[in-house]
């Protein structure tokens, strides 16, 4: 049985109501090869998106470049927030304080569900659920993910290393985690899915760095124990395999297509 979110994991909603200027300002983007292969499958002007966990907007504004009406779902406030200011007002964006298990979209009005570094934290059988709702008979889900890879280099292992031995939960909340069993309880156990992978990666310097760190929901806050020596570590590993002050941070960008509550082979066809 999948757990209702991340196993060990209270109050997903407002784990990043501290960290949103940190995830404005270091959080990844995604590849363009990502909404290209959304395109490819019908995504563009006429097409209707619920991007469930939107967060800040990283991925809903890539949505809204297609010509797309995006419904921006985000329970948390600061981040629905600093979406909102990011995309202003934005004639096909539609914002939402609501929740990728009660969205409270109509039925059968969307095209496309998208979560990006978002599907981790969600509740599967009630999103299940929501999107079997929501979605037209053809729609499609897309689930993306940045994910970090963390022994390609000295520094990434290091890396790596660091987050295991002071992140707050890391291990609890790492998104890789029991991940096929969550995408099997979502799509069905014989779903037929599409998964496709882009390289993608960030230059950062010791600032940059050190927002990124702090965007993420395990890292320890001001007047943790752990968070001034997490920082002075951290600037360690950059001084030590950094180049001319700077370290690239590599990610294998994972998309997941398919469709719920449906027979296997129904994926291939477009929104």
């Amino acid at each position: 049985m999948v757990e209702a979110a991340v196993a060990g994991v209270s109050d997903a909603t407002g784990r990043f109501s501290d960290r949103v200027d940190a995830y404005v300002a270091a959080r990844p983007g995604y590849p363009t090869g990502v909404v290209d292969t959304l395109v490819d499958r019908g995504l563009g002007a006429g097409s209707v998106v619920a991007d469930l966990g939107a967060g800040t907007g990283i991925f809903t504004a890539m949505l809204l470049d297609t010509g797309a009406t995006v419904h921006a779902v985000e329970p948390n406030g600061p981040m629905r927030t600093s979406l909102a200011a990011r995309l202003g007002e934005h004639p096909r964006l539609h914002v939402h304080d609501t929740s990728a298990e009660a969205t409270g979209l109509a039925p059968g009005a969307i095209d496309l569900v998208t979560a990006a570094q978002a599907f981790h934290w969600f509740d599967v059988p009630a999103v299940r659920a929501e999107c079997a709702r929501i979605l037209r008979p053809t729609g499609l889900v897309a689930l993306v993910w940045n994910n970090r890879i963390d022994d390609a280099t000295p520094f990434l292992r290091g890396y790596e290393d660091l987050l295991r031995r002071r992140g707050t939960d890391y291990a609890a909340v790492d998104h890789r985690r029991n991940q096929d069993e969550r995408l099997a309880a979502f799509f069905g156990p014989h779903g037929a899915v599409e998964r496709h992978a882009f390289a993608n990666h960030q230059v950062l310097d010791a600032a940059g760095l050190r927002a990124r760190l702090l965007s993420s929901s395990y890292s320890p806050m001001p007047g943790h124990p752990d968070h001034e020596p997490m920082l002075a570590e951290l600037d360690a590993l950059v001084d030590e395999h950094g180049t001319d002050g700077q370290v690239v941070l590599e990610y294998r960008t994972e998309i997941v297509i398919g469709r719920v509550g449906t027979s296997p082979g129904a994926a291939g066809a477009g929104p």
